[in-house]
């Protein structure tokens, strides 16, 4: 079975998906760093150098690559992933793998991504934790729609033992 983890940035999808493998058994792999070691490249240099549409893209073909590979996995994506480029049909149509989406509160990510913001470049450019909400809050807005998609859906405001053990009932 594979299992892909969903949410916006900083809502935990790396470091559950990792906890997650370990506990279970299940390879992880983070769809980032992923295109990261496929392009040689940052994400930040790509978006830099090359563009969002032109990493959006790469994002795709990576995702359907991971997708379509033998064995179980746990894959966590990038916040924008479900967003993009028909990617909600490859992630929500397929009996081999459920999605879970990581629901973290507005207030809860913009004080994560307020500390961590210089190494995503979407959100490197914020100053403020008011401006942070606010980015945030309009994102989510716009993504939850697709993020409710999601086959099971966690609260994931809680600490990492909580959310693993309720992912391993749900699951498992």
């Amino acid at each position: 079975m594979k299992i892909i983890l969903i949410g916006y940035m900083g809502s935990g999808k790396s470091t559950i998906g990792k906890a997650l493998g370990l506990l279970v058994n299940i390879p992880f792999v983070d769809l980032d760093s992923y295109i990261e070691e496929k392009e040689k490249q940052t994400i930040h240099d790509i978006f830099k150098t090359k563009g969002e549409v032109y990493f959006r893209k790469q994002e795709h073909f990576y995702l359907k690559e991971l997708l379509q590979a033998d064995g179980p996995m746990v894959l966590s994506l990038g916040g924008g992933t479900p967003c993009f480029i028909n990617n909600e049909k490859l992630l929500f149509n397929n009996t081999s793998y459920k999605t879970v989406y990581l629901n973290v509160s507005v207030k809860e990510l913009a004080d994560r991504l307020l500390i961590g913001k210089a190494s995503r470049p979407l959100i490197s450019h914020i100053n403020s934790l008011e401006e942070m909400q606010e980015f945030v809050g309009k994102h989510l807005f716009e993504r939850t729609v697709f993020y409710n998609k999601s086959e099971v859906v966690i609260d994931a405001n809680k600490d990492q033992k909580t959310i693993l053990e309720k992912l391993v009932m749900m699951l498992f």
